[in-house]
């Protein structure tokens, strides 16, 4: 009976994010994955021929979650609401009920950890944190866009950079939160987020 190499796969991906979050890619080595997942060389190689495609699979894997997990959090937020700016309000304010649950020890934005070693990371990793964050980016515009139709703001509005600063804070917030081991730090960030998208609404 063939075995289901997918378990094990797993167990790699997650072992190394999370050696990833603490150590850096370039600290990360392949020998320190394997005793943490527990596996072998043979095992590893079988389902990721080199280092960097480990990476890009990681990115991969991680993009796909995050823009699904914000996806979800914005369902909820167009079910409770057909206000695109209200819409925007419950996004943020849903992320601030769950903070203190999304900031634990090994939480941390993999983006981060691989865009300030860029030099070691191949171009096909990093053009997938281009998409992601371009693709949260346009999905945060969009929002925006709807929101400022209905609620023209009193004060000019580049929707871009609005949209990133959307962005901006919830990466700067997971990381400020996780460098000084407090979750209440990503909260009070979306908490000024939320207030300011109130205020401009």
């Amino acid at each position: 009976m063939p075995r289901d190499g997918t378990a094990t796969r797993e167990r790699i991906l997650d072992e190394a994010q999370r050696l990833v979050l603490e150590r850096g890619f370039s600290a990360t080595t392949v020998d320190a994955v394997l005793a943490a997942a527990g596996t072998s060389k043979g095992a590893f190689f079988h389902h990721f021929p080199s280092k960097d495609q480990l990476g890009h699979a990681l990115v991969e894997r991680y993009a796909q979650a995050d823009l699904a997990y914000q996806e979800q959090f914005m369902a909820a937020a167009e079910a409770a609401s057909d206000d695109p700016a209200e819409q925007l309000v419950t996004f943020v304010s849903l992320f601030e009920e769950a903070a203190d649950e999304l900031v634990t020890e090994q939480s941390g934005c993999l983006y981060v950890s691989f865009v300030y070693e860029k030099q070691l990371v191949d171009d096909g990793t990093h053009s997938l944190i281009v998409d992601a964050v371009i693709a949260a980016r346009e999905r945060f515009a969009q929002k925006l866009e709807a929101a400022i139709a209905i609620h023209p703001p009193g004060v000019p509005v580049d929707v871009t950079s609005l949209a990133d600063l959307v962005f901006t804070t919830f990466e700067g917030g997971f990381i400020l939160a996780r460098t000084l081991r407090d979750p209440s730090l990503l909260r009070g960030q979306l908490t000024h987020l939320r207030r300011y998208l109130e205020l401009l609404f």
